[in-house]
């Protein structure tokens, strides 16, 4: 299955601390790594890079540049109307992977 990961797609973290909030895609550092941002005033995610499989990209999209900051990306979340939709935190769905496959 290959993951559309994109400029100002939400998606939802599904390993660490963060897991099962929502945050918007503000860069593509590279094939395996992007950088997020809740913002965190928001859902509770800071700006970090994360790797690409501790992520799941949700159908949802908000229009940004690159590199947004976080008044920015919370402006689009707003002009979306995806205010509520971030706040919700959602279960992650792990069922069936090993170890092996999120590394």
């Amino acid at each position: 299955m290959v993951k559309v990961i994109d400029i100002g797609r939400v998606v939802v973290k599904v390993l660490g601390r963060e897991a099962g909030r929502k945050a918007v895609v503000v860069d593509v550092v590279d094939e395996n790594y992007v950088l997020i941002t809740g913002p965190k005033t928001l859902t509770g995610v800071k700006r970090r890079r994360v790797n690409i499989n501790h992520i799941e990209p949700t159908d949802k999209k908000v229009e940004i540049k690159r590199g947004a900051s976080d008044e920015e990306v919370m402006k689009a979340v707003e002009a979306a109307g995806l205010v509520e939709y971030m706040r919700e935190r959602v279960k992650p769905k792990m069922l069936g992977l090993t170890k092996a496959e999120v590394k």
